[in-house]
This record gives C-alpha cells, structure tokens and sequence, in this order.
C-alpha cells in the first residue's frame, strides 16, 4: 500500500502541474506577477499593498478597512454613482478589501478592447486618486460602528475578538476595530494612510488571463505610475509569545465559545508549512476524518463542530482550535481537548493517518486552481509573501515528502503548551 501510494502521488504531481508564472520589477520598484491563458475573454488584476489593519494607527483601529472600502466612492472625474453605472456598462466587477497584512484591489473584466481599456482606466483612477468624499465616508463610518456594536453582543463575534487581543496583547495584529476607535477616524485619516500605504514602491501587481507579456507590462505601467512613489513602509514588530492563559468572560448564551492556541508560523518558504499543514490535517483540519471531530464530537457528543487550523501572516500568524459545546460542559470538552492534542504532539500522525492526509491534499490541488479566480489568488499569494515562482509546482512534491518525524518536530517547534491561550465566552 504505501509504494502504491508514492506511485499515485507522483502521477498526481504530474497531472497537477501549475501554470508558468511569471516575474518582474518595474523601474518604480512595485513588482509584477503574470500567467498568460486565453482560454477565456476574461483578464484578472489585482493590486496588493502593505495596507492591513496591522498598519492602522494604535488608536484608530479600522482605518485601514475603511479605506479599502471606499476607493471606489470617487475620484475627481466620476462619483460613486457614476462608478458604480461604468462597471455595469462596462460588465466588470471592481472589489477592495483589507485583512491584518494587506490590501487588495481586484478587477475582472472582458478582455474586448473597449471594455478592458474603460475598466483598466476606472482601476488606475480608483487607485491613484480616490477623494474619499465626506458624504460616503460618514455613512460608511456609521454603517460600521452599527455593525460592530451589533457583534458585541454575539458570542462568537466577542470570542474572536478577545482571542485576538489576547494572543497579541502589544502587537499591532491585536488591534481590533471597535466602535470608538472607528468613531475616532476622520476623513483625513484614511487621505493619510491611502498616501501613505497606496504606493508604487509597495505594489504587487497580479495579473492572469487573456493578455500576452506585452500587454501586461503595460497593464502594470498603467495602472501604478500614477501612485506615489513612496517607500515600503511594511515594517511590523517581533511577535511576542504569550504566557500560558485561560481567560473567561460572562455572556448568558446557552453554548460555549472556546478558541485555543498561540501566534505560530510565519507566511513564508519553510518545510515546516507543509508538515504542518500535513499534521494539522489530522489534529482537526479534516473535517470527520480529524482526530478533534472524532474524539470531541463523534465519541462523547460534546461539539456539533470542532476544528484546528494554522493562518500564517507576514509575522507569527495564529495557531486555533475552536469549538462550541453547552456551558456545563465546557471543563469536560477543554479536557478532551487537552489531551487530543497531547498525544498528537507526543506521538504525531500514524502511517495510515499520514497518508490519508497526503492523498487528500494532493489530490484537493486540483479543485483549488481549476479557475482563473483561483489562480489570481494564488498569485497574490506568491507575489506579496515572496513565495517561489514554483510554488503550485511544488505544493504536491512537498506535501509527498512530509513524514511522521517532519509532522512531530514542526508541531513541537510551533505549538507549545505553555504559550497556549484559552479563551472562554459564556463558559461555566
């Protein structure tokens, strides 16, 4: 069985085999990623930028969502109305977002001439020049201070929240939005950071789908000249581990919410990743096959759901364990737990555990870059955590490689038992 499983997994590797990216700098310093396919009239970009919430000022939390959110509220030529009417004209779709690391700003439109030349030209303006009106700006303030006062008073909202600060207690990836630090932003807060943080020196510029080489440099010309220059302002402070905690806090909800675990590993090239992500494919990122669910759910009927996973960052990025179980057995479910993931990094996967692991994730390669929105960001991916070129080649190869000793010695080096934070919300 297991010479039967290397052979699948080197014909897997072999069919799986990810497109040809390619790679370049522009003179203004921001850096260039492409995979040329014309099997659809569809092009692709995304522009990334060193504009996460880890970037907004101590006590502002928020701004760096906000102004994500409205870039495309108007320029000096087009109000948000008028956008919004180009798009549909043009049949593109414009999105922005921000998470701890990054901003980014995607479009998708036909590859026709008159309606990609209009849309590129509609990104470039939302880009360079957002004027950030005052109008749209309150709303969208009100409209986010609303939301946040209605998710302090959900249980699973209020858990995610303490965990964060808890586990980066004086880190930047600890500030969290809440309805006084939105209230706290002006208008001129997010004109500060959009020029501060929107740069041609801190752009990744990803591009996928029906252009050639030429008309992509072109493309990444368009649409970051028009950017201050800037410098690569993406420096963040060491992540501190925290003490071993368990923190509970009163809610009258009937289940508990209970998340557990440390800032881990960092979004970068390491082995480590794929032992980790091969070991944690086991512990509780497998769904009914994971140890977690086994143990947790299907053995004692303690959780509907319990999972684990790891979210690398540019910095440590956290290591989770979630559940929810009824308050009165909260003590037993946390025991259970514990001892789930003891074991687990005494004794690592077994060989069978392993391989399914294996086999699931190699296999799965597939269904995750069947599209050129997959693909996109993948490239993203690649292009702003200075990934290989390879890496979609390489995913595979490695995942094969992961063995028992390599899954043991990446979770003791990653997951210590006394760093771990617990915390409790609405638990007894």
């Amino acid at each position: 069985m297991r010479y039967l499983f290397v052979f699948l997994c080197f014909f897997v590797t072999q069919a799986i085999a990810g497109p040809k990216i390619q790679h370049w700098a522009l003179p203004s310093g921001a850096k260039v990623y492409f995979i040329e396919s014309h099997d659809l009239p569809i092009l692709d970009v995304q522009i990334d930028f060193a504009a996460g919430g880890a970037f907004s000022p101590a006590d502002k939390a928020g701004v760096a969502g906000l102004t994500a959110s409205l870039l495309d509220a108007g320029t000096p030529e087009m109000d948000e109305e008028q956008i919004s009417a180009r798009l549909v004209e043009l049949g593109a779709r414009l999105t922005a977002a921000a998470d701890e690391d990054k901003a980014s700003v995607s479009l998708r439109t036909l590859s026709s001439s008159e309606e990609k030349l209009g849309a590129l030209a509609l990104l470039r303006a939302v880009l360079s020049a957002p004027t950030f009106p005052e109008g749209a700006f309150l709303r969208e303030q009100t409209r986010a201070i609303e939301a946040l006062k209605e998710a302090d008073t959900r249980p699973d909202a209020i858990a995610a929240k303490r965990f964060t600060e808890a586990l980066y207690p004086d880190h930047p990836y600890g500030r969290v939005a809440t309805p006084e630090s939105v209230a706290r932003i002006a208008r001129e807060d997010l004109v500060a950071f959009h020029r501060r943080h929107y740069t041609a020196r801190g752009a990744v510029v990803s591009i996928i789908g029906d252009a050639t080489r030429a008309e992509a440099e072109a493309i990444a010309v368009q649409l970051t000249e028009a950017l201050p220059q800037g410098t690569v302002d993406s420096v963040l402070p060491p992540v501190a581990l925290p003490q071993r905690a368990t923190l509970k806090y009163a809610h009258p909800a009937e289940q508990a919410h209970i998340h557990i675990g440390l800032p881990a590993i960092r979004r970068e090239a390491s082995a480590d990743y794929f032992a980790l992500l091969v070991g944690n494919y086991t512990l509780g990122g497998g769904g009914f096959v994971s140890r977690l669910m086994k143990e947790v759910r299907e053995k004692r009927g303690l959780s509907y759901s319990v999972y684990s996973y790891f979210s690398p960052r540019r910095l440590e990025g956290p290591f989770e364990i979630g559940l929810q179980t009824k308050r009165e057995q909260t003590q037993e479910a946390l025991k259970v737990v514990e001892e789930v993931l003891q074991k687990f990094l005494r004794e690592g996967p077994s060989e069978e555990e392993l391989a399914a692991a294996k086999k699931n994730l190699i296999q799965g390669q597939a269904l995750r870059i069947d599209s050129n929105a997959k693909l996109l960001g993948y490239l993203s991916l690649i292009g702003f955590y200075g990934l290989p070129l390879d890496y979609l080649d390489q995913f595979p190869k490695k995942v094969a490689a992961v063995t028992r000793e390599d899954v043991k010695a990446a979770f003791r080096r990653y997951v210590k038992p006394e760093n771990l934070v617990t915390v409790i919300i609405a638990g007894e």
